[in-house]
């Protein structure tokens, strides 16, 4: 009976702090993708918004700031934003904007009826003044984030929702182009047990794509709110169970622009990087139902190699895959300045990537514990 009493015991504890694991994320993730946040970009706040959250999580657990007593360290950057008016209506039928159609994202302001033209079967146009308007049918609406403004205004329309020849449309945009919006990256680190100098780095980052008018937003689950889930669990489980190397936890802005809060971050040497023993960046953690996918594993092979020793033995993931260098997230710019790292992402499962689709309900965080646990064990091995 006591035997009996103790494996229930075990099994409590353990599967109570798997709940905690993800009953963790799921709070983390639904509170970056609500409209408080935005779509954690340039309009309305939103990305300050995701960095008062993330940084009053870190003063939560009393993590030491990176910067000079700061959590945060400002960058200045450009984008171009649609804060307001995005209406769009063809042939007299009103679209929704994020569902129906979305705007280029260096689109410039637009107002009028315009009589399109044909160009082919999937792509029309305006071009007789010095308005000009490209209109193209698109299988999927997939947005992005601009530093520039083009001379037109670029139109993609959801072909499944929009099914005649566009004849004529009638358009009210208007964009707002920033020359300076400062974002900001969020570091804090924790000592080691034993070496207080060399360090293990994990990074993710949590700016997404905004919103386009004034009630669209694009939320952003997969990514990358879950990855900062990740994170933000991995300092939980550091603080509980103290690491040997010193531990920096980065969160990094303006990844979507183009890499910048990340390249910012290199370029301004906060860290000495010949000091980094390893690096984890993370981003796309909410699935894995066809497993992980591990950007620069055919570069690090020895580590490659004891990441799969890891799942087999611990039996985790389904299959780990391999990639060789890839300039797709904030790792790149360590990775270029001789840091050895990995970007881990999940594979499979939904597919939803920069649309309004991306919500925290239908995200299944189908292998989060496990990853969580194989990165653990990773890291352990240095």
């Amino acid at each position: 009976m006591r035997f009996l009493l103790s494996c229930v015991l075990v099994f409590f504890i353990h599967t109570s702090s798997k709940a905690q694991d993800t009953t963790y994320a799921r709070q983390v993730i639904k509170y970056l993708t609500s409209e408080k946040c935005f779509g954690r970009g340039y309009v309305k706040n939103g990305l300050a918004a995701a960095e008062k959250y993330i940084v009053s999580e870190l003063k939560k657990q009393d993590l030491s700031p990176l910067f000079r007593g700061s959590y945060t360290q400002s960058f200045l950057q450009s984008v171009n934003t649609f804060p307001k008016t995005c209406e769009l209506s063809i042939n007299g039928k009103k679209l929704n904007p994020g569902y129906d159609f979305i705007l280029d994202p260096s689109a410039c302001s637009a107002k009028g009826k315009f009589k399109l033209q044909k160009v082919d079967t999937s792509h029309f146009i305006y071009a007789e003044g010095p308005q000009k308007i490209s209109l193209a049918f698109k299988n999927k609406l997939t947005y992005s984030v601009a530093r520039d403004v083009a001379n037109f205004c670029g139109i993609e329309v959801d072909r499944t929702k929009f099914k005649e020849e566009p004849k004529e449309i009638e358009i009210r945009v208007k964009n707002k182009f920033i020359q300076n919006f400062e974002s900001k990256n969020i570091g804090c680190f924790l000592n080691g047990r034993t070496n207080t100098d060399t360090m293990i780095v994990f990074s993710a980052h949590y700016d997404h794509l905004g919103g386009m008018g004034s009630s669209t937003f694009f939320p952003g689950a997969n990514d990358n709110a879950s990855g900062v889930s990740v994170i933000l669990n991995l300092i939980r489980h550091y603080k509980a169970h103290p690491p040997k190397y010193k531990t920096v936890f980065l969160f990094f802005a303006g990844e979507e622009a183009g890499l910048l809060g990340s390249k910012f971050f290199v370029e301004s040497k906060v860290l000495d990087l010949y000091k980094i023993k390893f690096m984890v960046n993370l981003d796309l953690l909410g699935t894995g139902d066809d497993g992980i996918m591990v950007v620069n594993g055919a570069i690090h092979e020895k580590e490659f190699a004891l990441l799969n020793k890891i799942n087999m033995e611990k039996n985790l993931v389904k299959e780990i895959k391999k990639r060789g260098k890839a300039s797709n997230s904030d790792h790149y710019w360590f990775s270029e300045k001789g840091v050895p790292c990995f970007f881990i992402y999940t594979m499979g499962g939904v597919t939803f990537y920069h649309d309004v689709y991306d919500v925290e309900k239908t995200l299944p965080l189908t292998e989060y514990v496990d990853v969580f646990k194989l990165i653990t064990a990773f890291v352990s091995y240095f």
